[in-house]
């Protein structure tokens, strides 16, 4: 077996095997909060195999996009605008890193009183928590850039606008996909949470409603779409990562 077959089946295996020790365990306690593995697959399918993707997936879905996307266009372009200047950055550093350390959750009563309970305070909340990776890490990436590559343009009367587009961004990217990449799992976790506070949809509304209402693989079932969606995400998250970044990998030598 090739190293690339057997990392597959590593892959693939161990997940089969915790469900099967699960279902196994499960079976034997009969315990009313740790529901057969088969009852959760059944509440599953009958819940989102579509019942309620209209009512709670696809709103989800519309925030998350939206928060990270948001989260992204703010993240990059602030950070690049810091991360060339330095008195920028000296000049807003104090109040970027108080703004960072302030929990996302700790202001949704805050977003409820100015932006209501809809889709703007939680989109709001997204974009709280997720856009400080993706910020701190554009800065870091431009910093990092060769100075060097920037004062030959500059002797070659490079403008501004080529030395950022065709130097400045390239060499950032790496970094950048490195923030965008742990602002998608922040994204998910404040979507989740900002659901679960005034709101009537959403998978976060929905794994709360069925804890309150004891419906325990009604939960779970919630609970394990939440891990495919955020599985999936990142899935395609990397994938993208490794067409865009392929010039980048293949620099390190890192097997495409």
């Amino acid at each position: 077996m090739t190293r690339r077959a057997w990392l597959l089946a590593l892959e693939v295996g161990v997940p089969v095997a915790l469900l099967a020790l699960y279902a196994r365990w499960a079976a034997a306690a009969g315990s009313f909060y740790f529901p057969s593995l088969p009852g959760i697959a059944e509440r599953f399918a009958d819940l989102w195999l579509f019942d309620r993707v209209p009512r709670d997936v696809i709103p989800s879905l519309v925030r998350l996009a939206a928060g990270y996307w948001l989260s992204v266009l703010f993240g990059v372009s602030a950070g690049l605008v810091l991360g060339m200047s330095r008195m920028a950055q000296q000049a807003t550093q104090p109040i970027v890193q108080f703004l960072r350390a302030l929990p996302s959750p700790a202001l949704i009563p805050f977003g409820i009183l100015v932006l209501g309970v809809g889709d703007a305070m939680k989109i709001f909340i997204i974009v709280l928590g997720a856009v400080w990776p993706i910020l701190l890490n554009t800065i870091d990436g431009v910093r990092g850039v060769d100075r060097s590559m920037l004062e030959m343009a500059r002797a070659y009367h490079v403008g501004r606008w080529s030395r950022l587009f065709e130097i400045v961004l390239p060499a950032a990217l790496p970094r950048i996909f490195a923030g965008m990449r742990t602002s998608l799992s922040i994204a998910i976790i404040l979507m989740v949470i900002s659901e679960m506070v005034a709101s009537r949809n959403g998978m976060g509304y929905f794994v709360l409603e069925a804890q309150r209402m004891f419906a325990i693989s009604d939960m779970w079932a919630g609970i394990v779409l939440l891990g495919v969606i955020g599985y999936g995400a990142n899935f395609l998250f990397v994938r993208a990562e490794r067409v865009i970044l392929h010039w980048h990998r293949a620099s390190k030598g890192v097997p495409q």
